[in-house]
């Protein structure tokens, strides 16, 4: 993604003509400048949600390593004392057939001492191919939310895949695995049970600058069903012009008594450099 360009410059002799007005165009200069960064690496972790880092690798014997790292922190004092952190990262080795992807993403926030947020996703993958469609794999995730119905989701395990179309515009693969899975309820409730896992990666380039990218992941056991489906569109106009439209849905087959079962999130990301 492009990156901001200076919005403006302010020549010498206008801030020495400028006086006493100085110090607070300066002060506000940098608290834009600093919120706009947050956006934009907020931007780019929505951008990169649409990642599947082994999306077009199987069977072409690539060797490689690739990785990514985005994080914000923005601190407040005075009549309102707030604090919120975010960091995502992933690091891809691949070599032949083989691929292993490392990948994590937290949050933090609180206001006035009292915690508001607190999340972390941390994920394992490792494929092997046999072809440029048939594939296994295995994966490890810990998911936790202190702030959700369920606070605490494990779930190891491994399958086979398929790539249903392979092509430069369109990709899609399924795939489908067993484990186990271990759930920590926000009433203190725990279980570790058998699991199944069904997932499906879809990549279709509408044009050379549209893409659509649907990642739907149906986690099950016998305690209850959890699925996920992240809708987006990726469209990058020019070299000024970047954005991503996405809708994540997240559905609790049994949900703790007064929490909804459905929980929809739409991000709209949009940047305009210029120089």
């Amino acid at each position: 993604m492009t990156k901001f360009a200076q919005l403006g410059t302010v020549s010498v002799l206008a801030l020495a003509l400028a006086g006493p007005v100085a110090a607070q165009t300066l002060s506000t200069d940098r608290e834009l400048n600093d919120r706009i960064s947050d956006i934009e690496i907020e931007t780019q972790r929505n951008l990169a949600r649409s990642n599947d880092s082994v999306r077009y690798t199987f069977g072409t014997g690539e060797q490689s390593q690739t990785g990514s790292l985005s994080m914000t922190y923005s601190g407040v004092t005075g009549n309102t004392d707030t604090q919120d952190f975010a960091a995502g990262g992933r690091y891809t080795i691949r070599n032949g057939d083989w691929a292993h992807s490392i990948g994590f993403a937290l949050s933090y926030g609180e206001a006035n001492g009292v915690k508001n947020e607190e999340s972390t996703l941390l994920m394992y993958d490792l494929t092997r191919a046999f072809s440029d469609r048939v594939y296994v794999f295995g994966m490890a995730r810990l998911e936790t939310d202190d702030f959700a119905s369920t606070t605490k989701d494990a779930f190891v395990g491994f399958g086979p895949g398929y790539r249903v179309v392979n092509t430069d515009d369109v990709a899609w693969r399924l795939q489908a695995g067993v484990g186990a899975r271990y759930t920590e309820l926000s009433d203190g409730t725990e279980s570790t049970d058998p699991a199944a896992i069904i997932s499906s990666r879809l990549f279709y380039r509408i044009t050379d600058t549209v893409a659509l990218t649907n990642d739907t992941d149906i986690l099950g056991d016998e305690t209850n069903t959890l699925v996920t489906n992240d809708l987006g569109v990726n469209i990058a106009m020019s070299d000024a012009w970047s954005t991503r439209i996405g809708y994540r849905t997240e559905y609790d087959s049994d949900p703790l008594p007064g929490q909804k079962h459905t929980d929809n999130e739409l991000n709209v990301s949009l940047v305009y450099s210029f120089r």
